[in-house]
């Protein structure tokens, strides 16, 4: 796994190299203090000390997942950066392991939040779009309880014996019904209605 560290001082990216060089299995690809420089790298995940606004757009295509230590968690904040494509927020004194932890889950194709932010995400969703929601099919409950799992997609149809296609199709569905702009919001919602626990 390749990671690339972008926090903006010395003493900041330091830490996260020491960090980082601590896990035998993941090698640094650069340390830099934007993103400037990152994505020529094409690393599998980037590990960033920076505010929101600094990461810049999301991509169209295949991009790095993001793992974001940020003291700037706010329920709508927190939102946003999901939708942008950051895959994990901790806040910056969180725990070596917890930071490591995030980075494999975020490159493995899960999401990861501080406990906090996930009870404020979920307190926040409308219990209104929730109570419209239409009711899931037996097999839309079942993808949905592997994506709650990180599954991806090709995961998620070997599992069910489907195809992939027919996966995309379901998400795109439970999206739809749950009213959810990604999956992890989707995951929440489904959690929030108590059709999956975890």
């Amino acid at each position: 796994m390749r990671v690339v560290i972008a926090a903006p001082t010395a003493v900041m990216r330091a830490g996260l190299e020491a960090l980082i060089a601590s896990a035998p299995e993941i090698e640094m690809a650069g340390s830099f203090p934007d993103l400037s420089s990152v994505e020529a790298l094409r690393p599998d995940v980037i590990l960033a000390a920076l505010p929101f606004d600094e990461l810049g757009p999301p991509h169209d295509g295949p991009a790095p997942a993001i793992v974001l230590l940020s003291d700037e968690g706010q329920p709508s904040w927190t939102q946003e950066a999901l939708r942008a494509g950051v895959r994990a927020v901790l806040p910056r004194d969180a725990a070596p392991a917890e930071v490591l932890a995030a980075v494999d889950a975020a490159a493995n194709g899960m999401a990861v939040l501080d406990p906090h932010d996930l009870e404020t995400l979920l307190a926040a969703s409308s219990p209104a779009a929730a109570a419209e929601a239409p009711a899931l099919t037996p097999r839309e409950l079942e993808v949905l309880r592997l994506m709650a799992e990180g599954a991806a997609n090709k995961n998620i149809a070997w599992k069910l014996g489907i195809s992939e296609h027919t996966v995309k199709f379901h998400v795109a569905s439970i999206l739809g019904k749950l009213h959810a702009g990604t999956r992890t919001e989707a995951v929440a919602l489904g959690m929030r209605k108590g059709l999956i626990l975890i």
